[in-house]
């Protein structure tokens, strides 16, 4: 079975005048099929800054990521934009969905980034998504109109309309209470597993964590024994 992620010796820093902040050290990292982890940190520990590295929405100072066997160190930011859009589906603690339009709409976006989808399918695919995740009576709603776990279902119905390889989640629960924090969680491992999607997930919360395959700790820009 090959590897979908591969990270090498991910280093970071970060210049400000004559200050040199080191965010990242030397980081290794494989992501397997279909495989569920947890990397686990305080705030200020690095762990988003690694998970916007590997997604190619930023890059290292130092090392290499590998996705699907190929270097996004080496692309442009075309390539790299094409590479995310293909193969990986991005969830934040906070939604990110665009107010001026439905949550139908919002979901069928990374879709009709690719050329050959038209309109009719991309709505087709992201009503059907929108239903498997409850939402199918509110297909036509603006995020305003949302409850806050209503808001998440849609991002996460929209990091998996394309079917990524991998999805990133940066804290996906942690802007909810803990009610609608179990339920989105469970709703996410549920199509992760369906789709056979790789999970890597950002989180504070180690209960949460335990839930994961496996779970990584970060502390200033290390790995440390769990």
């Amino acid at each position: 079975m090959s590897p979908i992620l591969v990270a090498k010796n991910i280093s970071k820093t970060y210049d400000e005048g004559k200050i040199r902040t080191q965010v990242l050290t030397g980081l290794d990292l494989t992501v397997n099929p279909g495989e569920r982890i947890a990397i686990v940190g305080t705030s200020g520990s690095g762990k988003s800054t690694l998970l916007h590295i590997l997604g190619g929405l930023d890059t290292p100072t130092e090392g290499e990521v590998w996705l699907h066997g190929k270097c996004l160190n080496t692309m442009n930011e075309t390539q790299r934009g094409e590479m995310r859009n293909e193969h990986l589906g991005f969830v934040y603690q906070f939604h990110h969905l665009l107010a001026e339009f439905t949550a139908v709409e919002n979901v069928a976006m990374p879709l009709l980034m690719r050329p050959k989808v038209t309109t009719t399918d991309a709505r087709q695919q992201a009503m059907e998504l929108l239903e498997k995740v409850g939402l199918g009576h509110r297909l036509d709603h603006r995020p305003g109109e949302l409850s806050g776990g209503e808001r998440q279902r849609v991002a996460i119905a929209r990091a998996l309309v394309t079917k990524p390889s991998v999805i990133l989640a940066d804290e996906p629960t942690g802007n909810l209470d803990y009610d609608n924090a179990q339920s989105i969680f469970g709703l996410l491992t549920e199509l992760q597993t369906t789709l056979d999607t790789a999970l890597l997930m950002v989180t504070h919360d180690r209960n949460l964590a335990a839930l994961a395959d496996r779970q990584l700790l970060i502390r200033n820009g290390h790995w440390e024994q769990y």
